[in-house]
């Protein structure tokens, strides 16, 4: 388990802003900023908006549909649900994997087809080898089984493409409000070239960017497409315009996260080139979507995982923590529990608990003191449970109720959320994963009186390289360090 930073580092120079810290109401006043957001988007989360297109749902029927007009060529004999369920998952995986159920407004059958015929053909081969091998009496024949397949193909092919043309068609009448992110001049390069080609199902109703020109003085854009630079004024474009997409031409973590948290789909343009098929485009434009940490793949077994750790873990801790609840009681008086707020995952404040090391003077101490290693008021009961990482033991209680994780960047007091927001880039994206009891930065020993930039840059380490067994690595590293505790 982890413990507490020591000191607030000092900036070099004036406080560069890094974004909106999320839940948090930044100290400075609110003016326009080159390349920075200032202010607090204060706007309720809503449901991602359905993608442009066919829906999963309708392209997996398809598939199922296929697999039985293939199956009923074969025969009677051959139309075993034992046969053909399986055969029906089997494409189900392959097509998914293969992102068919996730087509982009602009998609067409020919685009696809190579996809669609390697994968029907790799399910009629696994079914003529199952069907020989369950019995000879079934063995498929060549004729029959190249009859089967050319059913399959060419039914999904049909009724794929009605259904594309159908999306095509309703992305271009019903395009999607979006906001582009970054410089003004390529941002209106980017939104000309969608709004020309609508097409695309993307409509862009403004820019997010830093201001052009002399300072005070902006530079006129065209009608109807506003240059937005302060959360403010993203957040009555958002609600007039109801976007649900935001493109990203530069890389910026924290609005991306904010976007994502309110529903958006979110993509990046340009960037890193990758080799192989073309994927999707607007116009030219490369893009990729960027996909929230809470919907990649494993996310549920994250949570998955903390249940199933934190649960034993507090039920065998019991005997523990009841002594060290007798120890403070006796130490220190009633309030055996210390509550205090903390920013969790996208800025919401939790109370986090604690075993009460010290009796801060009054709320303000509590909400704004860096660091109470040292503290002469610290009874003996209290150093030993901050130097063993005892005191951390109730957030356990938090991991269960989803507060928090087991694995994750440490929370911070909205205070000082707030001030690091400022101060370092990239620090208000810590937030795009829940937090946690340990994480990356503290089993390398960035604990206590350690640099918050290096924290930082541990923690989005660990966001975006995130996977299950990396969790496990930092549990597993974390245990190890308890036997030679260092505290706080």
């Amino acid at each position: 388990m982890t413990t507490e930073s020591t000191s607030v580092p000092s900036s070099p120079g004036p406080w560069p802003v890094a974004g909106p810290a999320f839940g948090t109401a930044s100290l400075a006043p609110r003016r326009r900023l080159p390349g920075r957001l200032s202010g607090r988007l204060a706007l309720p989360r809503h449901r991602a908006a359905a993608r442009p297109g066919p829906g999963a749902g309708a392209l997996r029927a398809v598939d199922c549909l296929a697999v039985l007009a293939g199956g009923a060529l074969l025969g009677p004999a051959h139309q075993d649900p034992r046969l053909l369920l399986p055969l029906a998952v089997l494409l189900l995986v392959l097509d998914g994997r293969g992102g068919l159920y996730r087509p982009p407004a602009h998609a067409r059958l020919l685009d696809e087809l190579p996809l669609l015929a390697s994968r029907a053909g790799v399910v009629w081969c696994v079914a003529a080898a199952g069907a020989a091998a369950w019995s000879p009496e079934l063995a498929i024949g060549p004729l029959r089984l190249c009859g089967a397949y050319a059913v399959h193909v060419g039914f999904a092919v049909v009724v794929r493409a009605v259904l594309l043309a159908r999306g095509r068609r309703i992305a271009r009448e019903r395009p999607r409000s979006a906001l582009v992110v970054g410089p003004p001049a390529a941002g209106r390069r980017f939104a000309a070239a969608a709004l020309q080609h609508p097409e695309y199902g993307m409509r862009p109703v403004g820019l997010v960017g830093p201001t052009e020109g002399t300072v005070g003085e902006q530079r006129p854009l065209e009608p109807g497409l506003p240059l937005l630079t302060t959360a403010e004024e993203i957040r009555r474009a958002v609600i007039q315009n109801a976007v649900r997409e935001a493109v990203f031409l530069v890389d910026e973590p924290e609005l991306v996260t904010l976007f994502q948290h309110y529903g958006c789909a979110t993509w990046r343009v340009g960037g890193e080139r990758r080799e192989g098929p073309m994927g999707e485009h607007v116009w030219g434009y490369a893009r990729r979507r960027l996909i929230p940490v809470t919907q990649r793949r494993g996310a549920r077994a994250k949570r998955a995982l903390d249940i199933a750790l934190a649960g034993p873990a507090l039920a065998l801790a019991l005997p523990v923590l009841a002594v060290c609840a007798l120890a403070v009681r006796l130490s220190d008086g009633p309030g055996v529990l210390f509550r205090q707020e903390r920013v969790g995952q996208h800025g919401r404040h939790f109370t986090l608990l604690k075993f009460r090391t010290l009796r801060p003077s009054d709320e303000t101490e509590s909400a704004t003191r860096w660091n109470v290693a040292g503290d002469r008021r610290m009874s003996a009961a209290g150093g030993f449970l901050r130097k063993s990482s005892l005191d951390e033991l109730p957030q356990l209680w938090n991991v269960l109720r989803g507060d928090m994780s087991l694995v994750g960047p440490r929370p911070e007091r909205p205070y000082f959320v707030a001030q690091f927001s400022k101060i370092h880039a990239g620090y208000a994206a810590r937030h795009r994963m829940p937090v946690g009891l340990t994480g990356l930065a503290q089993v390398h020993g960035l604990r206590g009186d350690t640099s918050i930039e290096d924290r930082c840059r541990f923690d989005n380490h660990y966001i975006d390289h995130w996977s299950l067994w990396q969790d496990v690595c930092i549990l597993v590293r974390t245990a190890a360090g308890l036997v030679r505790p260092t505290g706080s």
